[in-house]
């Protein structure tokens, strides 16, 4: 009840969809940078980190979005690798848009 005020971003956020989530430029920079680091760690500059630090996180933060982003992306290559998929009763909207829908039977 209490997060229904970001349903829609939260939403937005499931498909991949930045420009829909209404973030602040100062978190959608991060999540930016997230984005690196899952696609492409070996492509973040020091240009963008220094982005960070402008806009307002401190290197700590920055810091923690690394080592979150890191885990979460050894959960998920874990869970491929064994071929583990969450009970669809856990997420009553189902996979996120941004993974692709499987087809049905």
């Amino acid at each position: 009840m209490q997060g229904e005020q970001y349903s829609r971003a939260a939403a937005a956020l499931r498909d991949g969809d930045l420009d829909a989530a209404d973030l602040t430029p100062k978190h959608r920079l991060l999540l930016e940078f997230v984005e690196t680091l899952t696609r492409h760690a070996y492509r973040i500059t020091d240009e963008q980190v220094q982005r960070l630090r402008e806009v307002g996180w401190t290197d700590g933060q920055i810091a923690e979005a690394v080592y979150d982003g890191a885990l979460f992306n050894l959960f998920v290559r874990l869970a491929d690798a064994f071929d583990i998929h969450p009970d669809s009763s856990y997420d009553a909207a189902g996979v996120p848009g941004v993974l692709g829908r499987p087809e049905g039977p």
